[in-house]
């Protein structure tokens, strides 16, 4: 089968992830303006709920079948054998969680009274084994996932506007929340045949895969808890309105933080190389650097966002959703944390083979995120969710801190933290003073953006910041010349 080069998979993964925060951009404000807090708020705790469940029948296999689709390309026999032991494993789980879901619909009354929307969300269960993911990803089809991934939001964007007009169309916006997902599994079903054989092999070995997917698995578990938690026990100890109101904070935060790590995409096979070749030098030098953006980056997005989280809500959501202000401005310095711990955790303690760190952390969190969501929860809401989710991302981060305190200390010391506090300082200052002269919402951001990140950026340059002096102003000059040269 045909591999395509690096750097086409890195274009492809940056249009996907491109997708993954302009899509809902468009989306989340006219679905959140019909439907209203409490019908958003009825479609995440849905989706929440049935994640659990997704993630109990997937046990490690999304993560552990692209090594092992990986490692088995080069020999098609293997590769269908081993991708049929894998589809077993999924098939098999799926069956036992799917009983297990349809039982928790009839009997637990939180669910009954969603039925439908539950019944509805809870097809992605049985077609995610289909999907085969892993395999994809683990040849290297990353051509092919984008374009498959692009397409269905396209479709799931025009039925969405099509067929959700009034609060009561919140069981369409279920439908369409899984339609990229749960399309993409059956197109991949379909498209197999052209990797894989699908006639038995027979003399399966499935023992071999258990050990290593349950590994897996306990990190997913960790990961998913405290990612999903909050909306789940909003969900069950106060109103939709509350998880409407969460998760419109959490939209914001979710898009702004996949601008922060999408270098981890790019980095990590480096990394892996680097390790792989022990070159040590290599490896701390692009460790430094993607801390620097890391830096450069998350501070000023959450500034931001703290200062004009409201002016956001309203932009994006409508004015109910103004009650998600606070929430905002809580979960904001999670796009610094979650910023820091994805290159500690993926793109350090991976590729160092020392996974098991990486799931401690992750547990850390997750324990932290439960306890402090019973306290803060019933007293502050939407609020009190943000703060668990705050608090937690910060013992994530601390854990990793210390398991990797000489390497992160070393590369932190590098970053010329004068430089952009002055930045932040006078963008902060002067975007405040221009926003305040406009009323209009759109302009108030519009101009609150252009002065905050233009004055902060002109800063970063004129004082010759590391990152901005060393990647950015190299890289325009080096393209000068080259196009020069050319000429």
């Amino acid at each position: 089968m045909k591999i395509k080069s690096v750097k086409f998979n890195f274009i492809m993964n940056f249009i996907l992830t491109a997708s993954n925060f302009i899509f809902p951009l468009i989306t989340f404000p006219y679905v959140s303006r019909v439907l209203g807090a409490s019908g958003t708020g009825k479609v995440s705790f849905a989706i929440s709920v049935v994640s659990y469940f997704t993630m109990v029948a997937a046990l490690g296999v999304p993560t552990y079948g692209i090594r092992a689709a990986a490692k088995a390309r080069d020999d098609q026999e293997k590769l269908n054998r081993t991708t049929q032991e894998i589809l077993i494993i999924h098939l098999f789980m799926m069956i036992l969680v799917s009983i297990a879901y349809i039982m928790a619909i009839l009997f637990v009354p939180r669910f009954q009274s969603d039925r439908i929307l539950f019944l509805v969300v809870g097809v992605s269960i049985l077609l995610d084994p289909l999907g085969v993911n892993w395999l994809y990803q683990g040849l290297e089809q990353y051509g092919y996932i984008a374009k498959r991934s692009i397409f269905l939001k396209f479709v799931g964007v025009i039925l969405m506007f099509m067929f959700i007009h009034s609060p009561d169309d919140y069981v369409f916006y279920g439908v369409t929340s899984i339609l990229a997902s749960a399309g993409s599994n059956v197109l991949n079903f379909i498209n197999l045949r052209k990797y894989v054989s699908l006639k038995p092999v027979g003399d399966y070995n499935i023992k071999q895969h258990l050990k290593p997917i349950l590994i897996l698995f306990a990190q997913v578990v960790a990961v998913n808890i405290y990612t999903n938690l909050d909306n789940v026990m909003l969900g069950f100890m106060k109103t939709d309105l509350d998880v409407g109101l969460y998760a419109a904070a959490v939209k914001v935060k979710t898009i702004l933080t996949s601008l922060v790590t999408s270098l981890g995409a790019v980095l990590l096979p480096r990394l892996s190389y680097y390790i792989m070749e022990g070159r040590k030098e290599e490896f701390q030098a692009l460790i430094k650097k993607a801390y620097n953006f890391v830096i450069v980056i998350a501070f000023p997005l959450m500034l931001f966002t703290i200062f004009y989280a409201k002016d956001c809500l309203i932009f994006l959501s409508g004015n109910e959703f103004i009650g998600a202000t606070l929430a905002m401005q809580i979960i904001a310095p999670t796009i610094v944390l979650i910023g820091l711990s994805n290159l500690l955790g993926i793109q350090v303690l991976t590729p160092l083979n020392r996974e098991k760190q990486l799931v401690y952390s992750v547990v850390a969190g997750a324990v932290a995120d439960l306890i402090l969501n019973m306290v803060f929860i019933p007293e502050m809401g939407a609020a009190g969710a943000a703060l668990g989710t705050l608090v937690a991302e910060a013992v994530v981060l601390m854990v990793q801190i210390l398991y990797l305190k000489d390497l992160f200390f070393k590369i932190a010391k590098q970053v010329q933290y004068g430089k952009i506090v002055l930045a932040l300082i006078l963008a902060s200052v002067i975007s405040i003073r221009c926003s305040n002269i406009v009323d209009m919402v759109f302009l108030k951001l519009l101009i609150a953006g252009m002065s905050f990140f233009g004055i902060y950026g002109l800063i970063l340059l004129l004082t010759k910041e590391n990152f901005i002096n060393s990647y950015v102003l190299e890289g325009i000059l080096k393209n000068k010349v080259f196009h020069r040269k050319g000429k």
